[in-house]
């Protein structure tokens, strides 16, 4: 099934408009994702929760990233996980954050009109990226999953243009096929700057650094990392020339250098790596991109490859029982919370979820977690007013321990003008999580963006989950005094 053709507006005419558009326009997904992940990456008091929350953000991420957390590709381990924070735990924050770069982006470019030019670059960057992270693995790199992005980032600028580009994009193969021009001389005609600076400007802009920088930047590098990324590209590309080509034999030689294996064993690595990067842009939803990396090793149909939509009850108890797992042992009440908000949010089919607590004057509550709000800016914290005159839903919230479906139409009457500026005006669930009886702040849960109806059978569901939060919460006292 081919992707949906996207509209093309106005064509951006310079680098700057280039970069601009794509980040603001096209590609806001990724904009945001990498503008998050920055921000976590530079506060030290941030940590795995943080990252968590950007994933739980994006259910289509949170689906493609659990996805290809239980590859074999990467869970060696081959350790079921249901939710993020355990994907967190069991292959560490450092290769998620990779993951959640690789995830983003695809989600960001797949929806793009599905032309042959941008499945040729998709199909070359993630074969290169499967290549580059196969020889860091065989020189000990201390890194192999930043090889792999880097690599599968490499080429961002191709990437990103030709998912996007329409007149240009045109002139541009016009030229290429008719004229007998070379790209970057293509390129220079048509859109005054090379691909390749796009690349670096896209970098620069959403604040990608290390590995991945350092890869597309001009001039002698001195990182020698980057030789591993170049080197996924040359393998890629002395594959299409074929076996018999000086361009296949020289790089045979080079790799075999390098990774001190015999040229036998460096042709089958390529091989098998080549079937490998088939599987994984199947994976990452780019089906169209894996049947050009090898047609023949091409067998599964389309539909294998889609994320599929998930069984909400299924879910609801997997990540019940990770609950149950957790309180069974010393309680980490950071991650017990994690998981009760994500089961709120997958398992009922949540749009927003927020655990708010309570500000010691007892007049307001102050976001301690939120899954799914639309924030201007990621550090940004939503504050709810509690108004006892007259009285407001959070009021009312915190005084109904057995929770509250609120109606947002039958009863407006709970909701202040405060209110309607902080959340609208939605029907939503309400819940205090309390500590020695006494409510120190509550889960707001609602479908602002879907607007379904919400159900008994969802309100049960969501009211659980809240009683496994407060559960565990006077577990996590207990444990503490002793």
């Amino acid at each position: 099934m081919s992707e949906p053709a996207v509209e093309n507006i106005s064509e951006p005419l310079s680098l700057e408009e280039w970069t601009s558009v794509l980040c603001d326009r096209d590609m806001p997904i990724f904009s945001s994702t990498a503008f998050s992940i920055d921000a976590i990456l530079r506060d030290d008091k941030k940590g795995a929760m943080d990252l968590a929350n950007v994933i739980l953000h994006d259910p289509n991420l949170t689906a493609k990233l659990l996805k290809m957390s239980n590859s074999s590709y990467y869970n060696v381990s081959r350790q079921k996980m249901v939710t993020v924070s355990r994907a967190i735990i069991v292959l560490g924050s450092e290769l998620i954050r990779e993951l959640t770069l690789a995830c983003s982006f695809f989600e960001a470019i797949l929806p793009a009109a599905n032309r042959e030019r941008a499945n040729q670059e998709i199909a070359r960057a993630v074969h290169a990226a499967v290549q580059a992270k196969s020889l860091a693995l065989s020189v000990n790199d201390p890194s192999p999953e930043e090889v792999f992005i880097a690599a599968l980032l490499h080429q961002i600028g191709n990437v990103a243009f030709w998912c996007f580009s329409g007149k240009q994009g045109e002139r541009l193969l016009s030229l290429i096929n008719k004229e007998n021009c070379t790209l970057e001389e293509a390129e220079k005609q048509v859109l005054g700057f090379k691909l390749t600076d796009l690349a670096v400007s896209l970098c620069k802009t959403w604040k990608l650094g290390g590995l991945i920088e350092d890869s597309v930047k001009k001039g002698k590098q001195v990182n020698p990392r980057v030789k591993l990324v170049s080197l996924g590209y040359v393998i890629t590309d002395a594959l299409k020339e074929g076996h018999q080509s000086k361009q296949y034999a020289e790089c045979v030689d080079k790799i075999s250098v390098l990774t001190g294996k015999s040229k036998q064993s460096v042709e089958a690595l390529m091989v098998q790596n080549t079937d490998t990067a088939v599987n994984i842009a199947k994976q990452f939803g780019a089906v169209s991109a894996s049947r050009l990396i090898n047609k023949e090793a091409f067998q599964a149909e389309e539909e294998e490859s889609r994320v599929p939509e998930e069984d909400k009850k299924l879910v609801q108890i997997q990540i019940l029982q990770e609950i149950t797992g957790i309180m069974s042992g010393k309680i980490d009440i950071n991650l017990l919370f994690e998981m009760v908000m994500e089961g709120i949010q997958r398992g009922l089919g949540i749009d927003r979820a927020l655990f708010a607590l309570l500000a010691q004057d007892k007049k307001s509550m102050k976001e301690k977690l939120s899954l799914g709000w639309r924030k201007e800016f990621y550090d940004q914290k939503i504050i709810f007013s509690i108004s006892q005159s007259p009285l407001n839903l959070f009021c009312l919230g915190l005084k109904t321990p057995q929770g509250l479906m609120i109606k947002g139409v039958s009863d407006g009457v709970l909701f202040t003008d405060a209110d309607k500026r902080v959340i609208g005006q939605h029907d939503c669930f309400l819940m205090p999580v309390c500590s020695s009886e006494q409510p120190i702040g509550l889960i707001y849960a609602d479908r602002s963006f879907s607007s379904q109806p919400f159900t008994d059978d969802e309100f049960n569901g969501f009211k659980h989950f809240v009683q496994q939060a407060n559960i565990g919460l006077a577990m996590y006292r207990m444990q503490g005094k002793k």
